[in-house]
């Protein structure tokens, strides 16, 4: 019998380096209701913990002088956050009508559903998957 739990993930860290601006893609367009907020005065940020689902969180980390995050080339570490819908055309839509960047919807060569990705306002390379 396996002896470790390791079967659902429990909050994804994300930070970002403008509060107004990813809090509004992440609160009200994204729609991860605010759990709490919390000003860390010693590590310089805030801290935003969302609802995801029933089952995940999001904490999103407000640093204004956090570096950059090296995308282009890809390096080494975290890839990207997908996220599964069942109506992607409408949620394109959707983040097209918000402002949000987004590529054209291509098929997955390995799964073969429809899939795109979209950037958060600091760039951040998340994907709808069907």
């Amino acid at each position: 019998m396996n002896k470790h739990h390791f079967n659902m993930i429990h909050h994804i860290a994300i930070i970002g380096s403008e509060y107004k601006r990813s809090l509004k893609f992440y609160s009200e367009i994204l729609n991860f209701k605010i759990i709490r907020e919390t000003k860390r005065g010693k590590k310089n940020d805030i801290k935003i913990d969302l609802m995801m689902n029933d089952q995940a969180e999001i904490e999103l980390f407000i640093k204004p002088d956090a570096p950059e995050r090296v995308s282009f080339p890809e390096a080494k570490g975290l890839r990207h956050l997908a996220f599964k819908t069942q109506a992607i055309e409408e949620d394109v839509r959707y983040l097209k009508e918000n402002d949000v960047r987004v590529e054209e919807i291509r098929y997955d060569e390995i799964t073969h559903k429809k899939m795109v990705f979209f950037f958060d306002p600091d760039g951040l390379p998340l994907e709808l998957h069907e």
